[in-house]
């Protein structure tokens, strides 16, 4: 899967699902097609990685920013952060401090949803 998401990156769905069409390594592993679809911002916000392990050009070659770690760590200091909104020296930002748990979620996609 690192091979692809190094190949294709996180480009978002419309080129994805066309790469699927046209490249028989993505037809074969859907897997990795969903993720680079699932991992994109689809240009609705900017992703900052900080692995702290990868350079910047590994970071940046597949559609993210770069972050060093060690830099945004004493800029962005998460046990002071509010989940949701914040504001610093830069502007307002969004911290979650697990994006999976819903950062990439549409707002519209809820508006209709029953309560439970």
């Amino acid at each position: 899967m690192d091979e692809l998401i190094r190949k294709y990156g996180y480009v978002g769905t419309p080129k994805i699902m066309r790469a699927t069409e046209e490249n028989e390594e993505l037809k074969d592993n859907l897997s990795a097609a969903a993720h680079l679809i699932h991992g994109s911002s689809e240009g609705r916000f900017n992703v900052t990685y900080c692995p702290g392990h990868l350079t910047r050009d590994e970071v940046e070659s597949v559609g993210f920013a770069y972050g060093d770690l060690k830099e945004m760590s004493t800029k962005y200091d998460v046990t002071q952060m509010n989940h949701g909104w914040n504001e610093d020296d830069d502007g307002e930002f969004f911290f979650i401090n697990n994006p999976a748990l819903g950062l990439w979620a549409v707002e519209e996609r809820f508006k209709n949803r029953l309560s439970f």
